[in-house]
């Protein structure tokens, strides 16, 4: 199988915002560090603060799926309990 890119959009609730990021921020550098992790990107809409978006690409499912099980997932998700309004995740296959 091709590379992975995953696109994830977070929208937090507007009074959450900075926890969010903070969280989020948290990610990145055990992120790419990571097995089979070739980017890891966060973006924050100019005109929407509260949305965020990681924009990934990893060299395997296999990789991401050992990534999305792994312990700093779970301590962002524990931390923004009831902070974030929607989440979206992309699994997608560059194709040109």
């Amino acid at each position: 199988m091709a590379k992975l890119t995953i696109v994830a959009n977070i929208i937090a609730h507007a009074d959450k915002i900075d926890l969010v990021k903070a969280e989020l921020l948290k990610l990145i550098d055990v992120t790419r560090a990571e097995e089979g992790c070739i980017n890891y990107d966060l973006h924050q809409d100019n005109d929407n603060p509260a949305h965020f978006m990681f924009y990934e690409n990893w060299t395997s499912r296999e990789l991401w799926q050992v990534h999305m099980n792994n312990q700093h997932l779970k301590d962002y998700m524990a931390a923004t309990e009831g902070a974030v309004e929607t989440f979206t995740l992309n699994e997608m296959s560059q194709i040109a």
